[in-house]
């Protein structure tokens, strides 16, 4: 009996074509810059240092995957940037390495375990410094923007360890490796340090801290990719152009799936049938006798 729902779902089509483009358009300047300084980074020697460091736990989480593998620095420096709350770093970083794991997909249509792996660990990654829900709790006015910092942190790690124990589970990675038993219980070990650490500063200074050290730490690592770069000789501003070209196509590259994507969801959404499915969830949520916040939360 709905006769403009037919309206609202081409217009939905035509709404989300448009923010596809727009979505991507704003992802290039961050392509072009991150992958421009990662350019540099590789041509310094650094990132091919970090893989190394690191390929002795990627080869045996994700066996497909050959030690030294550009795939291992990308994948490494797109979870720093999320554990530092910098998600605009970690988006094109995260979209480069998942570029760099197809690379070594024999079957392009199906992702590799190397793939699933990874983007368990970095949807569910740990949050060291969540910066941006905190500058969202300070300009909506909590009390305490900081107070939610260590509850964060506690269920990011839960969230990585769970992810990474089912993912291990199904792909039969054997968690129980020396080697990988190390990284892990370094990584933890530094985390509880961190927590420690910061349990004894007040809200202001921890939000003050967090906030100096995460940006410190990104703005410190693009000095020395730049500094080692120039000491050895490297020609720092065409490399950069080359792999901020990169950045570029890439970000054009993903505006069809981008628009396959989001035109599904508006779709979904104009036609009614999102709210079915809410009201469904609403009544079972009452039968049951729960609090039904968390579906209108949805």
């Amino acid at each position: 009996g709905d006769a403009a729902v037919f309206q609202r779902m081409v217009a939905a089509l035509f709404d989300m074509a448009g923010l596809s483009v727009e979505l991507a358009i704003g992802l290039v300047g961050l392509m072009g810059l991150w992958l421009g300084i990662v350019a540099v980074g590789e041509a310094s020697g650094l990132i091919d240092r970090l893989a190394r460091a690191l390929s002795p736990l990627f080869t045996r989480l994700m066996p497909g995957v050959p030690a030294g593998h550009p795939a291992i620095s990308s994948m490494t420096l797109n979870l720093a940037a999320n554990a530092l709350g910098l998600d605009n770093a970690a988006t094109p970083l995260g979209i480069k390495a998942m570029k760099d794991l197809q690379s070594l997909n024999p079957t392009p249509e199906v992702a590799t375990n190397a793939q699933i792996l990874f983007l368990v660990v970095n949807t569910s990654g740990v949050t060291l410094f969540p910066m941006t829900i905190l500058l969202y709790r300070a300009q909506l006015g909590a009390p305490d923007p900081a107070s939610v910092f260590i509850p964060i942190l506690i269920a990011t790690c839960c969230s990585t360890l769970a992810g990474l124990l089912v993912t291990a589970w199904v792909q039969r990675i054997n968690l129980a490796n020396t080697i990988v038993l190390i990284y892990l219980g370094a990584a933890f070990a530094f985390l509880l340090a961190l927590v420690g650490w910061f349990a004894t500063l007040g809200a202001d200074e921890l939000q003050r801290q967090s906030s100096l050290l995460s940006n410190l730490l990104i703005m410190g690592l693009i000095l020395l990719f730049l500094l080692v770069a120039h000491r050895r000789s490297v020609n720092v501003y065409d490399t950069f152009i080359e792999g901020a070209r990169q950045g570029f196509e890439t970000a054009i590259g993903i505006i069809p799936y981008l628009v396959a994507m989001l035109a599904a969801i508006g779709v979904l959404r104009a036609s009614g049938a999102m709210d079915i499915v809410m009201s469904g969830l609403r009544d079972l949520v009452a039968l049951g006798g729960w609090d039904g916040r968390w579906v209108d939360a949805m």
